[in-house]
């Protein structure tokens, strides 16, 4: 006998991969212990020496990847895949001749870099060099050069920048 069952594909749920609970951003909450955690140790080390610093690198860490982790939970690549297939024909810099899979490595890359570099405060333009290596690097066969792609990368940087509370790189966007 045959089983002739389909298989279904559920949404990415970012599994934890300890604990098995749903809602696991690993580079969000990295990032955001990193710099909290930093920020934290300058500060305790300034006012209370190295014991004080030891301190707010503790908590600046946790705090910081609590943060981290919601900036991540905010930002779900599966809805932002979903987004800009449905609406990237309708874009002004695609080519017409372009179709989705040509531009997905760039919306991705817009997107995935808005959560990795959302803690260094850097605006676009300021970090436009790491994003167009990440683009080179994870880009597949899409023939789109970096030119081409980087307006596709800054439309989804900019759409997830304006669904999470702030404006990092105070562009107004």
């Amino acid at each position: 006998m045959s089983d002739d069952k389909k298989t279904v594909h559920e949404p990415d749920a970012n599994l934890d991969p300890i604990s098995g609970e749903k809602g696991a951003h690993p580079v969000a909450t990295g990032i955001g212990a990193a710099g909290a955690g930093a920020a934290g140790a300058a500060i305790g080390g300034a006012i209370g020496g190295p014991v004080g610093a030891v301190v707010g690198a503790v908590v600046g860490s946790f705090s910081g990847g609590l943060v981290g982790k919601g900036v991540g939970e905010a930002i779900d690549p599966t809805v932002e895949d979903a987004y800009w297939q449905s609406n990237y024909s309708s874009r002004p810099y695609v080519e017409t001749s372009a179709t989705y899979e040509d531009y997905q490595p760039a919306y991705r890359t817009g997107y995935e870099g808005y959560s990795r570099y959302r803690g260094s405060g850097k605006s676009f333009n300021e970090i436009e060099h790491d994003l167009q290596r990440d683009y080179e690097t994870n880009r597949g066969k899409s023939k789109v050069t970096w030119e081409k792609a980087k307006p596709a990368t800054r439309d989804a940087w900019d759409r997830v920048e304006r669904a999470v509370p702030g404006d990092i790189d105070k562009d107004g966007r």
